[in-house]
């Protein structure tokens, strides 16, 4: 019987991580299904999903987390089931706005109250063309509720600042 794992990696940035733990996923048995990765300030991370059969899931957690003798941390999870999708939608949401300490757990305190989960997240901060004022961006998959009015939810992230440009798609 297949399982899955949902692993996080992060380690100090150079080539050939990817490698080992592609060579190490295929090495046990597992099937590399999808994955997020990214570098960021120096640092390798990522979030991948492993199909795996259910008795070899053991070793390869074993042999990955052996991994941390090169520097690559590795921490695996059995996932849970894909989620129920039933009577949800998905959303795109982008918003733009000036900068400042706290403004994504102001965004992040709006979708949790109208029970909105956040699928995936992008922040980042960039310079302003005309003022070099920083300017977050973000851009989120989200899953409501059927029936989720996106009105609520452009709204409610509208009242936190009046420079906050809000689309959903």
């Amino acid at each position: 019987m297949s399982t899955f794992l949902v692993l996080t990696v992060i380690a100090d940035d150079k080539p050939g991580i990817v490698e080992q733990l592609a060579a190490t996923i295929t090495e046990h048995g597992g099937n590399w299904l999808e994955s997020r990765m990214a570098q960021m300030a120096g640092k390798f991370a990522g979030i991948l999903r492993v199909g795996i059969e259910e008795e070899s899931s053991n070793g390869l957690i074993g042999a990955l987390s052996a991994l941390g003798g090169r520097g690559i941390s590795v921490i695996a999870e059995l996932s849970n089931s894909a989620g129920d999708t039933n009577n949800t939608k998905d959303l795109t949401l982008s918003v733009v706005g000036n900068d400042r300490p706290g403004i994504v757990r102001e965004v992040s305190q709006v979708l949790a109250r109208l029970n909105v989960n956040v699928l995936e997240l992008t922040t980042s901060c960039e310079s302003a063309e005309m003022s070099a004022l920083p300017i977050f961006k973000s851009e989120a998959q989200l899953r409501v509720p059927e029936g989720f009015d996106s009105h609520d939810l452009a709204d409610a992230l509208e009242a936190i600042s009046d420079d906050l440009m809000v689309e959903i798609l």
